[in-house]
């Protein structure tokens, strides 16, 4: 017989970037369904959901809610940075576990919390590299007004920086705004190289419209000349920009073959999956292992998933994945490149500009 163990799911179902959270529950759900369905495995996952709705201020509570009226002791879930840092002190008073399986700005190594997506030298960074010197190193950067905008666009300022280009201009959106109306005249105004979009959600599809329409009064916005790049953008949204987005470039661990009928739809699902088939994983090894033990079942250990094989850094808890770059094609992507396996450098700490941009460190003279 089986052993039932009980896991969080926490995804907001509703609310701006809804899309995102959809398509990571369809992966958490459909991932515990097949490990209940393998007849070789001796667990039997029992998923406690929680449904935040979009309200920041439900995270917590209702983190807080699987753990106290629940035997689970692991959650699969959150969407953004903001909802990510909303949980950890619940975490860390329950001594309980995030995996996480979204995109994010890096610079943090959190022990509650397992990062199962791309970090920034797993993103933001073979982006750049790849886009500079095809386009150019001026870029023009946008983002949502929380932590995952402020900082991507940081570091992308420090890349810009790096690659000899000049930061044309830095606007952010509050969550959900759809009028982007000045971030669209600045652009113009600018004519910067690449647009780096951290908008998310709602905000994201408007600005895509909007400037599919800047492209069609003037060719230099036009996917050929100047590209919108983003780190967080998978097949999940592409319906709602449809034609808006064709041309322009993404980056993640996953595109979907299209050739293939019955993979995932997109990073975040497989992402996800991911999550849960590692998650699975370590609770057939020791059903009750907890926060504490994960580094030392990470050790020296790969796994097999819809991404791949990957191992998990026990010190830092985030994931070797692999990296590709993709242009929008209708609702998928082309395969611009694809790196098999890119370790996680969370802090940059191996970072080298010559390597990325093949600009030396210019020595100061006092």
């Amino acid at each position: 017989m089986k052993s039932r163990i009980e896991i969080g799911v926490l995804y907001s179902r509703s609310g701006s970037y809804q899309l995102v959270a959809n398509a990571c529950h369809a992966g958490a759900m459909r991932a515990i369904s097949d490990v209940n369905a393998d007849p070789a495995s001796g667990i039997e996952l029992v998923a406690i959901e929680r449904d935040p709705g979009g309200n920041i201020d439900r995270y917590a509570p209702l983190c807080d809610e699987i753990l106290r009226q629940s035997s689970a002791r692991h959650v699969v879930g959150a969407v953004t940075s903001w909802s990510r840092k909303e949980v950890i002190p619940v975490l860390e008073k329950s001594g309980a576990a995030l995996w996480y399986a979204c995109p994010y700005e890096g610079f943090e190594a959190n022990e509650h919390v397992v990062y199962m997506h791309a970090c920034p030298n797993q993103h933001l960074v073979p982006l750049l590299a790849h886009v500079v010197p095809r386009f150019g190193a001026d870029g023009f950067l946008l983002g949502s007004n929380y932590i995952w905008g402020w900082e991507t666009n940081r570091v992308a300022r420090d890349l810009i920086a790096d690659a000899g280009g000049k930061v044309l201009g830095e606007r952010y959106l509050p969550i959900g705004e759809a009028d982007v109306s000045r971030l669209i005249a600045e652009i113009k105004a600018t004519r910067p190289a690449f647009i780096l979009n951290n908008l998310i959600g709602t905000s994201s599809y408007a600005f895509f419209e909007a400037y599919a329409e800047l492209a069609r009064t003037d060719p230099h916005f036009g996917p050929e000349n100047c590209p919108i790049l983003s780190c967080n953008l998978t097949e999940a949204e592409l319906p709602a920009i449809s034609e808006a987005g064709r041309g322009h470039l993404s980056v993640g661990p996953y595109f979907r073959d299209q050739a293939q009928d019955n993979a995932p739809a997109s990073s975040f699902e497989a992402s996800t999956y991911a999550s849960v088939q590692v998650l699975a994983k370590v609770l057939a090894t020791d059903p009750s292992a907890g926060f504490a033990a994960l580094p030392a079942l990470f050790r020296n250990t790969s796994y097999q998933t819809l991404l791949g094989e990957i191992a998990i850094d026990p010190q830092t808890q985030h994931a070797t994945l692999p990296v590709e770059i993709g242009r929008i094609a209708g609702l998928g992507f082309e395969r611009v490149s694809r790196t098999e396996r890119m370790a996680p450098d969370p802090y940059l700490s191996r970072y080298d500009r010559t390597e990325t941009f093949g600009r030396p460190r210019l020595k100061v003279v006092s």
